[in-house]
């Protein structure tokens, strides 16, 4: 049960509820998609996907948003010590 108004999606979503917004048939198939680098993992320290992180990685993999910024998930490969 939700407490948020009617229509609005939650930002941080559950492994379930992301594999569900990006279309996958099953959380294994989102898993895979993870693996393959099609969308992100969970916001660090947590077990939640952020929704515009998805919406930005499937954006860039789609070709609907193309920028020089690297994702998140690039960034902290690059920046990991």
């Amino acid at each position: 049960m939700t407490t948020l108004p009617i229509g609005l999606v939650p930002r941080g979503l559950t492994r379930e509820q992301a594999a569900e917004y990006c279309g996958c048939e099953t959380v294994d198939a989102f898993d895979n998609w993870r693996r393959r680098g099609i969308v992100p993992g969970p916001i660090p320290g947590t077990q939640r996907w952020d929704r515009k992180a998805i919406d930005r990685a499937l954006d860039r993999r789609s070709g609907l948003f193309n920028d020089a910024a690297p994702s998140i998930d690039e960034w902290l490969a690059e920046n990991a010590r």
